[in-house]
């Protein structure tokens, strides 16, 4: 569930992934590899906040289709 602080929506990495339909564990993968820079907020327990345009920006990710050219 989002939650909301200072006026601004923040989805918790559970969230997020469910939404942009991937698992945690692919999340952590991508962040760990560099193919998805990591969110820029977390809470005081050190948690992940992501803001819409971070959600937006997974699931573009997440929907991201590469070419491979065969011979």
């Amino acid at each position: 569930m989002p939650i909301t602080l200072n006026g601004e929506t923040y989805y918790g990495v559970a969230e997020a992934c469910r939404i942009a339909g991937i698992s945690k564990n692919t999340f952590l993968r991508w962040v760990k590899k560099g193919t998805f820079t990591d969110v820029r907020n977390r809470d005081r327990r050190g948690w992940r906040l992501f803001t819409q345009d971070e959600l937006d920006r997974l699931k573009a990710e997440v929907h991201r289709v590469e070419r491979i050219q065969v011979d």
